[in-house]
Parts: C-alpha cells; sequence; structure tokens
C-alpha cells in the first residue's frame, strides 16, 4: 500500500455517509487503508439509509452518527478525533430544489458554514467539499475547465455552488486545507431509484414508462460511482492542491435517450416505454467539463466503461429488488406523480 501520511493511521469524517455516492467512498476508504478509521455522520433523510452502509457497520474502524450537518454540536461529536471532512452532505434533487428550494439552501449552503466552522476551530488535515459540475450552468461549446464562471440555475446547483464558494472562503481568509470537487452525474449499485439511471432501471424492470423530460436530447457526463470515489480518494492526500477546484469526469457524454436505449436494451424491453413529459423549468440542456487538471495532479483516470458499468449497475438492482421496491412507494410514490405529468 503507498503511503498516504496521516490517513495510514488517521480518521476521516464522511457526512452524508449514508447516501449513495457516500457510502460507496466509506466502503473504498475502508478498503483501501487499513489502518484509517471512518465516522459517518448522516441525517438519514429520505435518500440516506443504513442498508448502503450494511457490509461494514460490523467493521471496528466505522462509526456512525446520527445528525445533521447544520446542527454544529452534531459536528462536534462526529468530528472528535477526526483530522479529515469529506462532505458529502447534501439535498441533490433538482426536481425536488425547484419544488422545495429552502431545505436545499439551508443543507448546501449553511450546513457547509457549520462545517467549515468546526474544521476552523478543531483545525484539519483536509476538507473536501463535494460540488457538482451543474455550478457551471449549461454548456453548450467546448468543455469548461475549472476556471470558467460559475452560472447555476436552479436552487440546487445555485445552493451547491454557495457551499462551494463558501468552502474555498475558509482557504482564502483562513487557510483552511480546502480541496473542492465538481463531478458529472453518478450512477451505479443503490443509487436511490429518483435519480435518472436508477428510475429508468427500475420502471423498465416494472414495464412502468420511462418519463422523459421535454425531448430527451438533454446531454450529460456519466461516471461510475466507484472511478468517482477513486478520484476522491487520490484527492485526499495529494500535495500541493490547497484551495484548488478539479472537475471530475469520464467525457462519455449521453443524452436522455441515449441512456433510455441503452438501458432497455440491456433489459431486452421495447423502446415503446419511452413516455415524454412537460420539460421541468430551466432544464440545462448540456453539461461537459474538461478533466486534465486531475489527471495531471493524481494520475487518476476512469477504470470502468459506460457499458460495463452500465451492466453492472443493472444487475445490482435486479438482485436487490425488494429494496427499491419498498423505496418506491409511499413518500417516493407522492413525490413521482408530482413530478411527471404523463398524458392521459
Amino acid at each position: 500500500m503507498a503511503e498516504n501520511g496521516w490517513l495510514d493511521n488517521g480518521k476521516v469524517l464522511v457526512t452524508g455517509g449514508a447516501g449513495f455516492i457516500g457510502s460507496h467512498f466509506v466502503k473504498l476508504l475502508l478498503e483501501r487503508h487499513k489502518g484509517c478509521g471512518v465516522v459517518v455522520l448522516d441525517k438519514l433523510t429520505y435518500a440516506g439509509s443504513l442498508f448502503n452502509l450494511e457490509s461494514v457497520k460490523d467493521d471496528p474502524r466505522f462509526t456512525f452518527v446520527k445528525g445533521d450537518i447544520c446542527e454544529k454540536d452534531d459536528v462536534l461529536k462526529a468530528y472528535a478525533g477526526c483530522d479529515a471532512i469529506v462532505n458529502f452532505a447534501a439535498e441533490t434533487h433538482v426536481d425536488r430544489s425547484i419544488m422545495a428550494p429552502g431545505s436545499f439552501v439551508m443543507t448546501d449552503t449553511f450546513g457547509v458554514y457549520v462545517l467549515m466552522e468546526v474544521a476552523k476551530e478543531k483545525g484539519i488535515e483536509r476538507f473536501l467539499q463535494i460540488s457538482t459540475d451543474e455550478v457551471y450552468g449549461e454548456v453548450l461549446g467546448e468543455p469548461v475547465d475549472e476556471t470558467a464562471p460559475l452560472m447555476p440555475r436552479n436552487p440546487y446547483s445555485a445552493s451547491k455552488a454557495g457551499g462551494d464558494r463558501l468552502a474555498y472562503s475558509y482557504y482564502a481568509t483562513y487557510g483552511l486545507p480546502v480541496v473542492i470537487t465538481r463531478c458529472s452525474n453518478n450512477y451505479g449499485p443503490n443509487q436511490y431509484p429518483e435519480k435518472m439511471v436508477s428510475l429508468f432501471i427500475t420502471n423498465a424492470m416494472e414495464d412502468k414508462p420511462l418519463p422523459v423530460y421535454g425531448s430527451g436530447l438533454n446531454k450529460r457526463d456519466w461516471i461510475y460511482v466507484r472511478d468517482h470515489c477513486e478520484a476522491l480518494d487520490a484527492l485526499l492526500t495529494a500535495e500541493d492542491v490547497d484551495g484548488e477546484v478539479f472537475n471530475i469526469g469520464t467525457g462519455t457524454e449521453l443524452n436522455v435517450l441515449e441512456m433510455s436505449g441503452s438501458i432497455l436494451k440491456i433489459l431486452g424491453k421495447p423502446a415503446g416505454l419511452i413516455a415524454h413529459v412537460k420539460d421541468r423549468p430551466g432544464h440545462d440542456r448540456r453539461y461537459s467539463m474538461k478533466t486534465d487538471k486531475l489527471r495531471k495532479t493524481t494520475g487518476w483516470s476512469p477504470a470502468t466503461s459506460f457499458e460495463k458499468g452500465l451492466e453492472e449497475t443493472t444487475e445490482w438492482f435486479s438482485e436487490n429488488r425488494k429494496w427499491w421496491e419498498a423505496v418506491k412507494s409511499g413518500e417516493f410514490k407522492d413525490y413521482y406523480d408530482k413530478a411527471y405529468k404523463f398524458d392521459e
């Protein structure tokens, strides 16, 4: 194992670690760094679940604390004895941000402030702020690098931009070792089924319509969740990166219709399941980023092809049908019915 300094015998606080990407990162840390402890702080909102951490719950290096990053006492309790923070805690779904933006502002911006204040008071080896490519807004021309202006166009991306720049300000003002990452669209096992890939996979398995907003030509860069976590692991101990921003992506751009077709092909389902619905307000047509900086700094590159990643994701949902069928009831069904208006 490569020498990683403080991380080899340190402890990392992973906020939002019971969510989709956070839980994958927790498992990667424990797998890669045998002397590293991990504390997860998670509020366990609708998209967070201890099911996601089932495989590590008995690991003596793992600790779970239920709490809210907006509550300083919760953060102080979880951070005790830790050396670093990786902040995944966020409200993340654009559709929900359009319906109820307040909770996004609180968690995605104010929550970052609380975390930064604790880091400033207690000291820290590294603070990784997980941002998003959506802070750049629509990218219709050449892919953007990390110096591009931030032009968020929905409450989710605006609140993430706030947290992104607030974290940077604590580097510039107080000298905290902050690193900010902006990643493209993730997909993979145990993703909450409100997200497009997981929703379309599970709907197709149930022979239900795949709700495609508008024309379906909106394009995204897609990354398998493990590859995202590998990049974050590399940045956690990278040298001379304080105050820097890193784009994370693969360059694999597909629009919604192309993604839908790929899912239906794997599952052997008919194209007739694609159902166009009314477009959502402010729907960005394309995100696209350059990732040269990350690759040159860390040597990282994505290890999972889109085809392999999508097959593995589909297989996981096929094998865990009981989990997602339970999720897609109750609160989820109410949200789904409000979000998608199918033609009668």
